[in-house]
């Protein structure tokens, strides 16, 4: 019996919930550096970096980020890596995370193409340049999400805002459903609803590959 409830965490979970507030902390303390360096500049740009694919996923702006994604990633986390097993689990998040960052630069690529045809007498470099970093932890949590509702599609779960319950599976195709509106739609502006959607997508392809092949569990 331990008094420190978070050595009841799973280690994966556990050391992922440490790493992305150490990160944080850090970019409380020098915001431009962490930032810069870290954060997923667009591919093109001047300012991207080899590492970033993997380092922008353990990156956040602001407290609410990173309070509901840490949230969101103990509360489902810890059940979907008990199910997987540990190193079956770190390879389900960082792959969902990079997928994100996949889906989320293909379609910038696509609009940077629109801009470029669009206006042909701008610098395509001054395009690249001007594109926001992403960061964050959310596409891979998406696809922590998905992996939850794959396995226990009938569990109850209820908002906080507003107190309304569903089935997880529900709750899943919903918050997809939404993603992909706004995402077209542009509605929502700031938010990298495609990395969402690119998280999701990896983890609904991975869990059903090693459920096909008989390796789902452990």
């Amino acid at each position: 019996m331990t008094n420190n409830p978070l050595q009841n965490i799973p280690v994966v979970t556990r050391n992922l919930l440490y790493v992305n507030i150490i990160l944080f902390v850090a970019t409380l303390i020098n915001p431009s550096f962490m930032k810069d360096t870290f954060a997923m500049a667009f591919p093109l740009s001047t300012e991207f970096r080899w590492w970033q694919p993997v380092t922008h996923m353990f990156m956040h702006d602001g407290f609410m980020h990173i309070f509901f994604n840490m949230y969101s990633l103990v509360m489902f986390g810890m059940v979907v890596e008990r199910v997987l097993g540990t190193r079956k689990f770190i390879w389900f998040y960082l792959i969902t995370g990079f997928g994100a960052v996949l889906l989320h630069t293909g379609v910038e690529m696509l609009q940077v193409q629109q801009l470029i045809q669009k206006y042909p007498g701008i610098s395509p470099q001054s395009i690249y340049n001007s594109i926001p970093s992403v960061l964050g932890a959310s596409g891979a949590v998406y696809g922590v999400l998905v992996a939850f509702a794959m396995l226990y599609p009938q569990a109850r779960l209820t908002l906080i805002f507003p107190p309304v319950t569903l089935d997880a599976k529900w709750w899943v195709i919903i918050f997809i459903g939404i993603e992909l509106f706004t995402g077209i739609t542009g509605t929502q502006m700031g938010v990298a609803h495609f990395a969402h959607l690119g998280g999701a997508l990896f983890g609904w392809l991975l869990i059903r590959y090693w459920r096909k092949k008989g390796e789902l569990y452990r």
